[in-house]
C-alpha cells in the first residue's frame, strides 16, 4: 500500500461568523480546490458563554451540504422543513442544502465548554437544485472502533478498513472487519472519521485512490516520518496514495481525517451561496430576496 506523503500544512485562522460566534476556520479559494469536495472546516471551542452565546440565527444555504458535529455542549437546529433537533455531544447532524434551506443553530447553553465542527461538503452540478434534506444521528447510532491502549477511532462518514501493523493497537485490527457509516454516501464518496492516538502511538488506514485528503488536529500533534510534524489547529493536505499512516506525538493526537471525490467543477461562492457560476449566485440572492429560495 502506497502511504500518501503529507504535502503541505495550512493554519486554522481566528474568526468569528452568526451573531458573533469565535470560530477557528480554514476555507478560501485556494483551499477549495485543495480540499475538493469539502470547502470548509470551522472549529468553535470556548468555555466562554460570549464566545457563543449569540449563536447563528436564521440565515439561508444553496447547492452544498453541511455536517455538524458536537464533541460538548448543546446546539439547537430549526429550519424551515420544520425540523428541530438538539445536537449533544458525539452526534452528528447532515444537512443537504441543494436548492434551498433557510435554518438557524443556536447554542442550549450560556456557560461551559462548547466545542463542535462545521464542514461543508460541495455537491455536484447535477444535484445543487435538488429538495433539501436533513437528518440527525445521536452519537451511539455512529460506530467507534477501539484500536487499543487508549486508541479510538469515530465512523462518521464512509467505511474504515482496518489493517494489520498498527503498533500499540495491532492487537484488536488483525483480522476485523470493516466498520461503516449508517449515514449513506454521496456522489463524493466522503470519509469523515475522528481519531484518538495515545502517546506515541502509530495507525495505519486505507484511502481511497483518487480522493483528496486532509487531516485536521484538533488537539496534540502527529510526527511524520519525514520530518514535518503537525500541530494543535493546522490542516495537513496530503499526495496521492492508497493509505494514510499517522504517528501521535507525546501528548497523543486527536484529529478529524476528511477525504472525498473531488468534482473538479468551477466553484462560485458568495457566503452562504456555493454554486457554479456568477449567474448561480446571483440568482440564489434574487430567489432569497424574492422569498423563492425554499
Amino acid at each position: 500500500m502506497k502511504l500518501r506523503k503529507l504535502k503541505r500544512i495550512v493554519q486554522a485562522q481566528a474568526s468569528s461568523d452568526g451573531a458573533g460566534v469565535r470560530i477557528q476556520r480554514l476555507a478560501g479559494r485556494d483551499l477549495n480546490r485543495a480540499m475538493d469536495p469539502f470547502l470548509m472546516i470551522d472549529e468553535i471551542r470556548s468555555e466562554d458563554g460570549a464566545d457563543y452565546i449569540g449563536g447563528f440565527p436564521s440565515h439561508p444555504h444553496r447547492g452544498f451540504e453541511t455536517i455538524t458535529y458536537m464533541k460538548q455542549g448543546l446546539m439547537r437546529h430549526k429550519d424551515h422543513m420544520g425540523n428541530e433537533g438538539l445536537l449533544a455531544a458525539g452526534d452528528v447532524q447532515w444537512m443537504t442544502a441543494a436548492r434551498g434551506v433557510i435554518h438557524s443553530e443556536m447554542p442550549e447553553q450560556s456557560e461551559g465548554l462548547l466545542h463542535g465542527f462545521q464542514l461543508w461538503l460541495n455537491l455536484p452540478a447535477a444535484e445543487k437544485m435538488l429538495p433539501a434534506a436533513y437528518a440527525d444521528y445521536a452519537s451511539e447510532q455512529l460506530p467507534v472502533f477501539e484500536l487499543g491502549d487508549g486508541s479510538a477511532i469515530k465512523v462518521i462518514a464512509g467505511t474504515y478498513s482496518p489493517v494489520s501493523g498498527n503498533q500499540r493497537s495491532a492487537g484488536p485490527e488483525v483480522n476485523a472487519k470493516p466498520v461503516a457509516s449508517p449515514i449513506p454516501q454521496g456522489t463524493t464518496e466522503a470519509l469523515y472519521w475522528d481519531l484518538q492516538l495515545a502517546p506515541g502511538a502509530q495507525w495505519q488506514a486505507a484511502i481511497p485512490a483518487g480522493h483528496n485528503l486532509a487531516v485536521y488536529v484538533y488537539e496534540g500533534g502527529a510526527v511524520e516520518v519525514e520530518g514535518m510534524a503537525l500541530a494543535t489547529r493546522q490542516l495537513g493536505l496530503y499526495g496521492d496514495g492508497e493509505g494514510l499512516q499517522l504517528h501521535a506525538g507525546g501528548q497523543g493526537l486527536s484529529a478529524l481525517i476528511v477525504a472525498g471525490k473531488p468534482l473538479k467543477e468551477p466553484i462560485a461562492q458568495h457566503g452562504p451561496f456555493v454554486m457554479n457560476s456568477t449567474e448561480e449566485i446571483e440568482q440564489a440572492i434574487a430567489d432569497y430576496q424574492a422569498g423563492r429560495l425554499v
